[in-house]
């Protein structure tokens, strides 16, 4: 299975907004720029997290993007189904009842085997993904971090982060 660019963008952002202060926010732009990917692509993922609830938005100049749950809350699978949709990634479209000499429909009572075993695929999947939190994520990176990752990031933030006026 093959998931799509958007997915990775959106796990990274939403780690990366995990970052932020409180009452801050982060533009597109910025974020995009730190992951140097396009922000247009971008922002298609970060308004399909913020229709699922992942990440709040603040409109206006000086608005942007911030989690709009605690990372602890926000499993792997919250965010590949907000960017990829819920729909299974494999969908049976019983080809073997298709083609020449066509067999009567008592062979096609159970469902189809194939079917089942990517069904089974999937939901195992989905399970494991949704073990996984942003916090756990977050948790495990820091770990194994000697503090360049964490540097880099808190000195970007600290120029791009767009503070909540006292």
């Amino acid at each position: 299975m093959k998931m799509g660019d958007g997915v990775e963008q959106a796990i990274h952002s939403v780690a990366m907004l995990s970052g932020l202060s409180e009452g801050s926010v982060l533009s597109a732009a910025a974020i995009a720029e730190f992951h140097g990917v396009s922000t247009s692509y971008l922002l298609k993922h970060l308004q399909a997290l913020s229709g699922a609830g992942i990440l709040d938005t603040v409109p206006g100049p000086k608005g942007g993007y911030k989690l709009g749950k605690v990372p602890e809350d926000i499993s792997l699978l919250d965010i590949v189904l907000a960017v990829e949709g819920p729909a299974a990634a494999f969908r049976c479209a019983e080809i073997r009842q298709r083609g020449p000499n066509p067999l009567p429909q008592r062979y096609f009572a159970k469902p189809c085997q194939i079917s089942a075993a990517m069904q089974k695929a999937e939901r195992a999947y989905r399970t494991e993904l949704a073990k996984i939190s942003i916090a756990d994520i977050l948790a495990e990176l820091s770990a194994a971090d000697d503090g360049g990752i964490a540097a880099r990031g808190c000195a970007f933030l600290e120029t791009h982060e767009r503070k909540k006026a006292l």
